[in-house]
This record gives C-alpha cells, structure tokens and sequence, in this order.
C-alpha cells in the first residue's frame, strides 16, 4: 500500500490499539504518551513532500474499492491539502501533548478520549487528501460522528449532549445537500475525480445543474465551518474538552468548509453567483461573530464566536479571490489573486494564535476552576507565563504587529479595498460595503481581543470567587502554547519562508487556470508599505476599538435590547420542540401498538405505490406467447393450494389454521418437484416442519381462543388490503414476465460447473455466486437465536433488565 495511503489509515489502526494500551499500562504512563507517535511520525513524513510541492509537483496515489462504478481511493497532495495536512498533524501533536497533562489518567476514560481523537484525525487527513468526491464524503461524515463523541466526551453533562446534538444534525444535514452536489457534479462531468472536474469546467457551468450543484456544495461548507446562520453550533460545541475544542474548533474541523471552497474553487470560481455568496456569507459572519463575542462572559463562548468571525473573514477571501479567474491571466487577475493569498496565510495564522488561545484558556479554566470573567482578574502576578501567552495570541488576533495575524489582517484590507474598485458582479453600487463592514468588524475584533486578556489578567484579584488556589501551569501543559506563540511571532518576522514553501504552491492549487506551469504571481508579504489606506484603516482600528474598551460598560447594554426571541439560537430551539411536538403526534397516530394496523399500513402503501406505478407508467403489460403449459398435477396443486389459504381464513381452531398452513407449505415443495428442483423441496419442507412444529409450541401455550365480533368496516378494511395486494402483487409479476428489458442472467449460471465447479446450480448460486448472502443470511440468524436464548436463559433464571446487562 502506497505511502501515502497509509498516512490517512495510521490514526484508524492505531486507534484499534489505544484500548488495549489504556488497559494494560493505565494508570502507570499516560496513555497520550503512546498516542503522541503517531501525529509525529505523519507529520514529519508530510514534512518530507514541501520541496516537492513547492517545486511545481504533486503527488498522487489510487488504490481500487469499487471499481466497476469507477469508485477508488485516489489521493492527492497538493499545495493545498498539504497546508491542512500539516495543520492536522502540526496541532494535533501539540494538542495530545497538552491532553497529557490537562486530563487526569485517574479520573477520565482516556480510551475513550484517544480513539475518538484518532479516529477525527484519520477522517480529517482522508478528507483534505481524497481526490474522489465519494471518498471525500465518507471521511466528511466521520468527521462530524468522530466530532459528535468529542463533544459529547463528557456525556454525563445535559449541555455537553446538547451541544454534541446540535452540532451532528446542523453538520450532517450540510453533508448530505453536499452529497447531492457531489451527485450532480459527477452526472455532468461522467466522473467522480476532482481533479478531472477541473477540466471540464466550460461544461459545468453552461449546465443546468450548475446553481443546484453550487448551492448544496456550499451548504456543506457553510455548516461545517459555522458560517451565518449555521454557526449555532460551534459555541455549544465548546462543552468539549479544552484540547478538543483548540484541536477542532480552532484547526481543523471547522477549517473544513473552508478546504472544500478553496478546492471547489476551480470549479465555480469566476462567477458571480460564487463570488457573492461566498464573499457575503463570509463578511455577514465575519460582522456576526466578532459583535456577538463582545457580550460574552465565558472565556470559550468568547474564543467560540470570534472563531466564528476569523473563519467568515477567511471565507470572504476566498470569494474575493474567486474574481481572479473571471480576468483570466493578467495584471487584473494578480489584484484578486492577494486575496485567495491572504485567506491561505490567514487560516494558517489563526490556527496558531487560537490554537494557543484555546489552550491557555484551557490552562485558566484548569487552574482557577472557572472561565467567568466576571470572576476572574489580577492574574498577571500570578501566571505570568500564560499572561505572556495570551498577550501574543490577542494580539495576533486583533491584527496587531509584530504578530502574524496584523500580516494578513492588512492583506485582508487591502483585498477588500481592491475589490470595492471591481468593475463587475454589480460592485460599482454594492463594492463600497466590503471595506466598510471590514472596518466595523475589525473594531469589534479588536474590542473583544481587549476584554480577553485585560478583563482576565488586569483589574483586582478576587480569590473567594474562584475554586482553586491560583498557580501558573506546570511546563508540560505551557509548552504546546508556546511552541504556537512563537510560530505567532516568528512568522511575523520570516512570513516569506512560508509564502514561498506553502503558500504559492497552495494559491497554484487554488487558481491553477491562472497558474503557469505551476508558477503564479504571488505577492511578496511585508510588514510596512507606507502610509496607505490600510494603514489608516488599521489606526482606526485601534483607535475607536480603544475607545470602545474604555467605555464598555456605558454601551453594552444595548444588547439587552435585542429580543431574545429573535436570536438564531432561540428559533433553532423553538424550531426543535415544535418539530419534535409535530412528529410526536404523528408517530402517536400510527404507532397504536397493534400488529394489524401496521400490517394495514404497510399492505396500503404496496397497493398505491407499485400499483400506482403500474398505472401511470403504463407497467402493465401481458404476454404469455411463451409461457409454458399447465399440466393436470400443476393445477391440481394449484386448486389445493387456494383451498388450504381459505382454510386458513375460515378456521375456528388454532390446530386447523396450523395443519393448512403446513399442508400449503407442502403443496408448494411438491410444485418443487413437478419443476425438477429437489434441493429446493428439500430445503421447502424442511423449514415446513420446523414452523409447523415451531406454530404449535407456541400456540400451545397461548389462552383459548374466542370468537369476537367484528365490525363490518373492521372486515371489509381487511377484505379491501387483502385482495388489493393480492391484485398488486399479480398483476406485477404478470407484467414482470411480459416485460424483458434486459436479457435473462439464467444464461450465466448455466456454466456454473466451468465458474465454480459445482453440478448444481442452485447450490453453485448460494454458495458461490451469492456466497456473502449467504454467510450475511446465517450470520442473522445467529444473531437472531443467540438473543432469543439470552432471553429465555434470563426469563428462566429470573433475572431482571438490570441484572441482565451488568
């Protein structure tokens, strides 16, 4: 198996592993220490493949799973999923290092915790590394079940399932309108390849699936990287373990959506339907996190919606930058091509300086006991180390120097500032908003970047209102976040040793209409152009954030004069209950908890579907040309056959019904051998006799028999689904025979002694040909009788439910 492969199913096997070390070395070493090899060693093998990608190159590799539907597991590393492959190994040790201290090997399920983790690292890697669109589904949704269980971890908490909940249905409803993208692209395109869409993009566009298509893509995207309204999920999703919430809430799951724009991007891109609801969605929730973060007084509910707002300004990049292929290879072109360059370096920055964010709030929340800011202050003497920290990854993410984020914070503005000048896509009314609502939002950034550090670490330390005595972390549990911090502060100073590496070849991923020969115009990044614009911009920024820091507490109010039933989460919950109340009744008026009505239920809908089908398809259709004849014997079974059913029906006595249903058993293995098939008379009157004696067993013990009156509509319902099925039913097989759409497969079993080497064909077929139905059939049934014996076994030693599943 390829290299390459491996790397993606590593984190699988290896999670096969962790309960067995769990259990043989806990509590004597940590069982992170065992899980800490495995991001290591991928990272460093993905390591080995940036001179490569930075030269122009790629790496692909396929291994066959389906493939008579032209469905295999090709990967593909680029520029691109290089970037995130690195980000799921890079922060994925670090964050198992400061799972190590941060979860006490005494009191958690570390087993637990490590399989899940994993198994979303492995599903992250499958997704940013598939080259097939099915294949990239799979991981997709393994992705939000493997999120579900992190969330959900700590299951014993109502908010922690709430959040878990929340998350899977949001995540997975956006996976399936995905899917269906998916399904459309392939019908265009014959193929499931992403790279061979790439070259059909003329054809995808004049389709008439084109807007269909785009729109479920991006509903995938949106709902997994918590874009406006679908970002409800992700601060809920902070009742996660700290680590868990600095590994996907900050790295890499919610980074997903933001993979499939860029890697669809070649494919939509230079569009005016893509450019503004990418570009849009993106400053909608670039605005609508960074004001929602400002009110919040828990320390992840903070990180949570300005994560929020940095993932809708990555995603506005990403469709300003879109507007490169509509001018095509030119100077133009290179003006939006500093955007797509801007949302790579910043998604980058982010996972840094949140990453370390994450987990020094982890680490005061870890100390003091809480992440109320309304009870914290004075902590700078204290814990000087994570004031450090915090001051490095604010800052960064207010957009301020000498931290990367104030790097790309400024490309950012000038990406929007270009793009209020574009001539196309209606901008010469609407262009004016970009800059604007960038401007805002940046305020609001940097007013929530304030309160994070000064409201925690400034002001007067209050010890009664925390439930520790307050200490710095141990080293063990710091140095993930500054290994982060100084990645925060040396990319400031070197960004052109990651431009040049990773990200050009990413941005040639990207646009690589625009790329020549794997080269494209990349701006070289710097941290001061003059006095221009953005700089001005920025001043701004810093001024009237200042500002509104200072006075706060003067203007905060104003958020109380929001309806609480307007917000998105309120009509989320509200939507939930009603829907719940509505199928609740639904489910009551079916589920009566008599057999008879569901059998009602079941026949009637077989009676209007297929036989409706039968009408209005014009299905029905009889020819009997070739239809054999009827011998005496045939029909003389056949007339026995229909009086041992109405036998059935009109029997008073449980011994008469039992003894016609056998006898129909009978007749049927009898038409067995009229037609020359022993095996299946054999087998016919085998399972006749086990029923049969099975039918009286029971009925043995069932209570007498009594005659009941039934009412007249009772029994004509009855009359009315039994003969419509049995018409149905006729009527369909009849048709079935008169109608040969492809030519019979009777002819390929006919060989059967050449292909399987079995003279019998019925045997060669069930045991050769449709051998896995078979074994499925017998592993059913073993299932099915290893229960039925487990609850006699408990019925008979007079063990209740609970003492059954001790």
């Amino acid at each position: 198996m390829p290299w390459l492969n491996m790397t993606i199913f590593i984190p699988f096997l290896f999670a096969l592993l962790v309960p067995f070390i769990y259990k043989k070395f806990t509590p004597k070493i940590h069982t992170g220490w065992f899980v800490l090899v495995v991001p290591i060693l991928i990272f460093i093998y993905l390591l080995t493949y940036i001179p490569a990608i930075s030269n122009g190159k790629f790496i692909h590799s396929s291994l066959p799973w389906i493939p008579s539907y032209g469905i295999n597991f090709t990967t593909y590393i680029d520029g691109l999923s290089l970037i995130f492959g690195l980000l799921i190994t890079g922060i994925g040790t670090l964050v198992v290092l400061y799972s190590i201290f941060y979860l006490s090997k005494h009191r958690e399920a570390l087993n637990n915790f490590y399989v899940y983790l994993l198994l979303f690292m492995g599903a992250m890697l499958g997704l940013v590394f598939s080259d097939n669109v099915l294949v990239l589904y799979v991981f997709w949704e393994l992705t939000s079940i493997s999120s579900l269980l992190l969330i959900a971890y700590w299951y014993e908490r109502e908010k922690s399932r709430y959040g878990a909940q929340k998350s899977m249905l949001i995540t997975i409803f956006g996976g399936l309108a995905m899917l269906a993208g998916f399904i459309m692209l392939s019908i265009i395109t014959d193929t499931y390849s992403i790279r061979e869409m790439f070259t059909k993009v003329d054809s995808i566009v004049s389709h008439s699936l084109f807007l269909p298509a785009m729109l479920l893509v991006l509903l995938g995207a949106f709902t997994k990287s918590a874009q406006f309204p679908f970002s409800i999920w992700l601060p809920d999703a902070m009742e996660a373990p700290t680590p868990i919430s600095a590994y996907l809430h900050s790295a890499t799951m919610v980074k997903a959506g933001i993979y499939l724009v860029a890697r669809m991007t070649p494919i939509f891109g230079g569009t005016a339907e893509w450019f503004w609801i990418v570009s849009g969605i993106g400053l909608i929730t670039l605005l609508y996190g960074s004001v929602n973060a400002v009110r919040q007084t828990d320390l992840k509910a903070l990180l949570a919606y300005s994560t929020i707002s940095q993932l809708g300004l990555i995603m506005s990049l990403l469709g300003i930058g879109s507007a490169a292929m509509y001018f095509g290879i030119g100077d133009e072109s290179e003006v939006y091509t500093v955007a797509i360059l801007a949302a790579i370096f910043h998604l980058i920055n982010h996972s840094t300086f949140k990453g370390c964010l994450f987990m020094v709030v982890g680490i005061i929340d870890h100390e003091t006991g809480t992440r109320d800011i309304r009870k914290l202050g004075g902590l700078m003497n204290l814990m000087p180390v994570s004031f450090t920290l915090t001051i490095i990854g604010t800052f960064a993410m207010a957009g301020l120097p000498p931290f990367n984020g104030f790097l790309s914070k400024e490309m950012f503005l000038t990406a929007v500032l270009n793009v209020s000048q574009m001539s196309v896509f209606n901008m010469e009314s609407l262009g004016s908003l970009f800059p604007i609502v960038a401007w805002i939002a940046s305020i609001f950034t940097f007013v929530y970047s304030m309160i994070l550090v000064f409201k925690t670490f400034r002001g007067k330390y209050r010890p009664e209102r925390l439930e520790k005595k307050v200490h710095e972390a141990p080293i063990g549990m710091l140095l993930p976040p500054i290994v982060l911090a100084s990645l925060v502060i040396g990319i400031f100073f070197f960004p052109n040793i990651l431009s040049n590496y990773l990200l050009k070849p990413a941005v040639a991923s990207i646009l690589p209409s625009l790329a020549m020969g794997g080269e494209i115009y990349v701006k070289k990044i710097s941290a001061w152009h003059g006095w221009n614009t953005e700089l001005y911009m920025t001043i701004g920024i810093v001024v009237f954030g200042t500002l509104l820091y200072i006075y706060l507490r003067k203007w905060i109010r104003i958020y109380l004069f929001y309806p609480q039933s307007m917000t998105l989460n309120n009509m989320y919950n509200s939507g939930m209950e009603k829907s719940e109340d509505l199928f609740q009744s639904i489910t009551n008026r079916y589920m009566t908890g008599s057999i008879r009505d569901y059998l009602v239920y079941i026949f009637a809908f077989i009676i209007f579907i297929i036989g409706g089908a039968l009408w209005l398809l014009d299905g029905i259709s009889f020819d009997h040309s070739q239809d054999a004849s009827i011998s005496v014997y045939e029909g003389g079974i056949v007339i026995s056959m229909v009086i041992s059913a109405v036998a059935v029906l009109l029997s008073n006595s449980r011994l008469t019904s039992i003894v016609a249903v056998g006898a129909l058993g009978l007749l049927v293995s009898f038409l067995f051998v009229l037609f020359r098939a022993p095996d299946l008379a054999l087998t016919q009157l085998v399972v006749e006799t086990v029923t049969t004696a099975l039918f009286l067993l029971c009925f043995y013990h069932l209570p007498q028999l009594r005659k009941e009156i039934s009412k007249v509509r009772f029994k004509a319902t009855n009359a009315i689904i039994s003969i419509g099925v049995g018409v149905v039913v006729t009527i369909f097989a009849l048709s079935v025979n008169g109608t040969k759409l492809f030519d019979s497969i009777s002819s390929f079993y006919e060989n059967s002694y050449e292909l399987a080497g079995a003279q019998n064909i019925v045997n060669a077929i069930l045991v050769d040909f449709r051998g896995i139905d078979t074994m499925l059939e017998i592993l059913v049934l073993a299932i099915a009788g290893i229960g039925v014996y487990t609850l006699i076994k408990l019925r008979l030693s007079g063990g209740d439910e609970n003492e059954g599943t001790k």
